[in-house]
């Protein structure tokens, strides 16, 4: 089998008045089933625009994207969009919960979109948010809990759907240094004891030191690939 992730000579560029831009400039990487990496750089290195392809939000001007043996590259947006919602779990900086709603019923929401029974969404979303240290915490509304409580109801719902990737991005950004801590330690640990896939996209170095493996980008194209500081760490 192949990589979970085949990116080849991926190019986007987006035109803005009479000026082409060059986002990404002849990207290529692969990334395997399991893997706990990050995609780091500046404002304006490309990280966010290889985000958006990785996560089919976006599709390249020209070369190829393989997730988990398909081209997905090239496709229109309603497939794009079946693509997200099998594939992928996106953990974003800003929680995007809904107030007015439980932390159970926030974890819910892809699996009504899907149309499954209201008792096995109910099972589905009770079991994730225990995956993420919630027990006892389902009924709690979003103001009642703390900002790394919050993303941890994100990540939950992200969970939900049984995703192939799970995509972070600036998982942290809002968080203080100790919830930092927290958010990465349950995204290690969901790599380490149940195998999923984990791109976490990041500024931060000191983020990005949780991971493995460490991609560096800048000018839209990947300047540094290597283990990172929990590889060498053993």
């Amino acid at each position: 089998m192949g990589a979970l992730i085949e990116c080849q000579d991926l190019w986007k560029v987006y035109r803005l008045g009479d000026v082409d831009v060059q986002a990404l400039r002849g990207v290529t990487v692969d990334i395997q089933r399991g893997e706990f990496l990050s995609i780091m750089g500046s404002s304006g290195s490309g990280k966010s625009t290889l985000m958006n392809i990785l996560g089919c939000l976006d599709v390249p001007t020209r070369g190829r994207y393989r997730l988990n043996g398909m081209e997905v590259g090239s496709l229109e947006s309603d497939a794009l969009a079946e693509i997200r919602n099998q594939e992928i779990g996106f953990v974003f900086q800003n929680f995007n919960l809904i107030p007015r709603t439980s932390a159970l019923e926030n974890v819910q929401l892809p699996l009504f979109y899907r149309g499954l029974p209201l008792r096995e969404q109910r099972a589905r979303a009770a079991e994730a948010l225990a995956r993420v240290g919630l027990n006892g915490r389902e009924h709690h509304y979003p103001a009642q809990l703390s900002g790394g409580q919050q993303q941890r109801v994100t990540i939950a719902r992200a969970l939900v759907s049984a995703p192939s990737i799970l995509l972070a991005d600036e998982p942290t950004g809002n968080l203080d240094t100790e919830s930092s801590r927290d958010i990465m330690a349950v995204l290690e640990r969901l790599n380490r004891d149940e195998g999923i896939t984990v791109i976490v996209v990041t500024h931060e170095s000191d983020i990005a030191a949780y991971t493995a493996r460490e991609i560096v980008m800048q000018d839209g194209q990947i300047i540094k690939d290597h283990e990172g500081s929990r590889a060498n760490a053993g």
